[in-house]
């Protein structure tokens, strides 16, 4: 099935096109995870949709049980002057039995940032995976890491400050979903009882199913938690040592008043 997959260039995972799109259409890289100290990192936000899961999971939190829903995809979500705050992912809608829209809620899928180049050590293990089964890539230049740090700060806090503060401001719901290893990396945060929580992070990991021979996407724990306390934690720097600061404004200071001023003539520069 790998080899299928490969050949045609497909995407397993519920593309928006059959075909897998990620870094290039044309050429596209095929890899979607990766392994790093012995942890899955999810690095394509497609790699989620693996049958759906992701939508039941969030249904479970927007809506009560019996509630008739269906999910849009890539909906854009405009401000209160007409300009997009970008397009939500996924947009789980309720409705009636006469076809009108009871409630909805946002699903914002999130990936990770790869630091360094992983098609590189890709391409070489596709120039024959058959003896490339131990490939060590370790040590090379711009050996790929997941860059978890970057993932939050550059991704997900700009998208729950715009987009998830639309949606705070209509009293909607959002699901985060990511994986352990993102979720972990985030400051701890206050979590709330289901009842009163504005957010849930969904939190999956890829399990080895030994027996179908593949990873599967398996929700590992909900955390709930409200819209500002979340915010304020992902966004809030942690302070480091002032006098370590101030020690280093005294080092450039004493250079700088150390060094001789220079001073040239007119005649001198030209």
């Amino acid at each position: 099935m790998a080899q299928r997959y490969r050949s045609g260039k497909l995407c397993p995972y519920n593309n928006r096109v059959p075909n897998c799109t990620k870094d290039k259409a044309s050429d596209p890289l095929g890899v979607c995870s990766v392994f790093h100290d012995g942890q899955t990192a999810i690095t394509c936000p497609v790699r989620f949709r693996e049958d759906w899961t992701i939508t039941t999971d969030s249904a479970d939190f927007f809506f009560p049980t019996q509630t008739h829903w269906t999910s849009l995809t890539e909906v854009q979500l405009k401000d209160s002057r007409g300009k997009s705050a970008g397009n939500i992912d996924l947009v789980l809608v309720a409705y009636d039995g006469h076809g009108q829209v009871l409630d909805f809620g946002a699903i914002e899928v999130q990936g990770v940032y790869i630091s360094g180049n992983i098609r590189r050590p890709f391409e070489a293990f596709m120039a024959n995976p058959e003896s490339s089964e131990d490939l060590q890539w370790k040590g090379e230049k711009n050996y790929p890491r997941p860059d978890y740090l970057s993932s939050s700060r550059k991704r997900l806090a700009p998208q729950l400050l715009y987009k998830g503060g639309i949606l705070h401001r209509w009293k909607k719901k959002t699901a985060v979903v990511l994986d352990r290893g993102f979720f972990d990396s985030l400051p701890h945060l206050q979590e709330v009882a289901k009842e009163e929580a504005d957010i849930a992070w969904l939190v999956y990991d890829l399990l080895e199913d030994c027996a179908a021979g593949r990873f599967r996407l398996t929700l590992m724990q909900s955390v709930y938690t409200r819209f500002s306390d979340s915010l304020a934690q992902i966004t809030l720097s942690e302070a480091g040592d002032v006098d370590e600061f101030v020690s280093v404004l005294q080092g450039k200071l004493d250079d700088k008043l150390s060094s001789e001023p220079v001073n040239k003539t007119l005649d001198e520069i030209l």
